[in-house]
């Protein structure tokens, strides 16, 4: 299905920033470390971007977990069940999870827009950076991860009708 591949091409592009994102993050952490140890001076933004980062790679890979299946699975239980049968589990899973994670989405996107609108500071070092911008990414992460969601949705619903009997 078309549609399909195109929520996994997003998923897929979220996936790289996130990898791109190990870069900086680790260039960062050996600035931190060797200011502080060798020059005698820490940095005051360090630890903040260091949160930052890492929450940013992981929201940016969480739904690419999900497109290559790395997710958590009862493979006890999973595994003895027929291509059918998967379907249906993954069908019923993934429509539980959906509501759920598209409310945190809305959620989320509520808390980045009232930190845009007040210029919500960290409060948590002395650098003190606004703190929408990273909510803002943890939006775009969970809604990335809600269009994989629906990609799974329609793959399941695809596994059923292809494992459909004959005759129906």
């Amino acid at each position: 299905m078309r549609i399909v591949l195109v929520l996994e091409r997003i998923t897929s592009l979220a996936a790289a920033v996130g990898v791109c994102l190990i870069l900086p993050l680790v260039a960062a952490m050996v600035f931190e470390v060797s200011s502080r140890y060798l020059f005698a001076a820490p940095t005051s933004w360090a630890y903040e971007i260091s949160y930052m980062f890492m929450a940013a790679i992981f929201m940016m890979g969480i739904a690419y977990a999900l497109k290559i299946r790395q997710h958590v699975n009862v493979d006890l239980v999973y595994g003895a069940l027929g291509p059918r049968g998967r379907a249906v589990v993954d069908l019923l899973g993934y429509c539980l999870l959906l509501p759920c994670v598209a409310w945190l989405t809305y959620a989320l996107f509520g808390f980045a827009a009232d930190a845009f609108r007040s210029g919500e500071q960290s409060g948590i070092s002395a650098w003190n950076p606004v703190i929408w911008p990273y909510r803002a990414v943890l939006t775009l992460g969970f809604a990335v991860f809600v269009l994989q969601v629906l990609a799974e949705v329609a793959k399941s619903l695809q596994a059923l009708v292809a494992n459909a009997p004959e005759g129906r």
